[in-house]
């Protein structure tokens, strides 16, 4: 008996798959990433020493930052597997890595039983994570550019942001219900762990799904010479493009872990604001960031890239400094200044996938876009939270905000180097 699939239906269903494993994977990266900011003043008790609380808590975002270090040779790494070997192989190798590392933060033993190698521990497990978001980004981002129709491909896009918010959401409303459910001392002791093996379940079942999924024409168009030529001349002759993705990126990175990320933990170490409520201003203010994004997403299918990424730096940069005024200790001030902030924010974060993709061609277009992403990311995203927690432990709280608005100014004078890339051909 022979069956019969409707195309259409065939299509969808192909859309679906393409969708889900590229969404849950990039969910689970960030999932990770947010968890660990949200849980740092637990993690920092644990597997720390507790003699100075607060010396405790800047190490921990110190290791924070080293996740951030390990980005960039992961970007490199990955990047290669995805122009040599595939997209695919790329996002699952990826994945699978993110996974061990949250395994290894949910089972690492206290400081207070084995000492400084719980700490060391934790080092190695962020380092993991490192390279497999260094990895994960450029390599989703790749692939999901170069499937989507190129007429919808800001639209497909905004999937990176939105998949990663509600990886971000899940962990903050995991955090809020854990924080309401289980005392001070059973947080302290057995809760933040929690997170962290529910991420490693999470991305053994991504690892899954995107073992599943098929590669992309452009990849598997290109010829064996083309797959195997050498990367860094390659790499130099598009330096023009790399240095757009790092002016690209660098407002964005900043800003977005400010409001995005840390804020929550911000507004309850440093600001007093209670832990629980922080959380669910959280939620409230990424909800409004995932119904923005794809509208920007839509609009720049319409009316281009460089409009669109030109009001989201823009905009963030006129509004940073009023919403920092207005959080002072309620969380009602927090929901309202996030959701202000990643409005704007939501631009920028909606194409970037797409802009990125459509910079370079298809035989250096992972690693050309993950080196100097997570570069860009490292220096400047990695070391944000530490910034702004020291700076407003000394009193200069508003030279960190001046800084953020100052690279906000960069990102948008970059906007008018690239070229328009609507609708461009990914096969080339």
């Amino acid at each position: 008996m022979t069956t019969i699939v409707d195309p259409p239906l065939a299509s969808r269903a192909a859309t679906r798959k393409t969708l889900l494993g590229t969404g849950i994977g990039n969910a689970v990266e960030w999932y990770d990433w947010a968890i660990y900011a949200t849980f740092t003043p637990y993690i920092a008790s644990q597997l720390f020493s507790k003699a100075d609380p607060a010396s405790a808590v800047l190490a921990t975002l110190a290791i924070f930052a080293v996740g951030f270090v390990a980005r960039p040779v992961g970007g490199f790494l990955f990047g290669w597997i995805g122009d040599r070997v595939g997209r695919k192989t790329s996002m699952t190798l990826a994945v699978g890595l993110a996974s061990l590392g949250s395994l290894m933060i949910g089972v690492a033993p206290s400081f207070a039983s084995i000492g400084f190698w719980a700490s060391l521990m934790l080092l190695v497990a962020r380092l993991v994570q490192g390279l497999a978001h260094g990895g994960e980004l450029p390599s989703s981002q790749t692939y999901l550019s170069e499937v989507a129709p190129k007429e919808k491909r800001g639209l497909w896009a905004t999937l990176i942001y939105t998949s990663g918010t509600v990886g971000i959401l899940a962990g903050t409303l995991l955090g809020a219900v854990l924080n309401m459910t289980l005392s001070a001392d059973a947080m302290n002791n057995w809760g933040w762990r929690v997170p962290f093996l529910v991420g490693a379940a999470m991305g053994l079942y991504a690892l899954i799904m995107r073992s599943k999924l098929h590669e992309t024409e452009a990849f598997e168009g290109e010829t064996a010479s083309e797959k195997r030529a050498a990367i860094w001349p390659q790499i130099v002759k598009h330096r023009k493009q790399a240095l757009q993705v790092i002016g690209l990126t660098v407002g964005l990175t900043v800003i977005y872990y400010i409001w995005g990320v840390v804020a929550p933990s911000y507004a309850a170490t440093t600001l007093k604001i209670d832990r629980g409520e922080a959380l669910w201003a959280s939620v409230v203010a990424n909800i409004v960031f995932i119904a923005a994004l794809p509208v920007w997403g839509k609009l720049s299918d319409r009316i281009g890239r460089k409009r669109v990424l030109w009001a989201g730096a823009a905009g963030s940069a006129v509004m940073h400094f009023p919403m920092t005024w207005l959080l002072k200790d309620s969380a009602w001030q927090l929901a309202v200044g996030m959701s202000v902030m990643l409005i704007f924010i939501a631009a920028s974060a909606a194409i970037v996938p797409a802009v990125y993709a459509e910079l370079f061609p298809t035989s250096i277009r992972t690693i050309g876009v993950g080196v100097p992403y997570s570069i860009c990311v490292a220096v400047f995203g990695g070391t944000a939270p530490y910034l702004q927690t020291w700076l407003g432990t000394i009193g200069l709280a508003n030279v960190f905000n001046v800084y953020a608005v100052v690279l906000l100014l960069v990102s948008a004078l970059f906007v008018f180097t690239i070229p328009e890339t609507k609708g461009k051909d990914l096969t080339h």
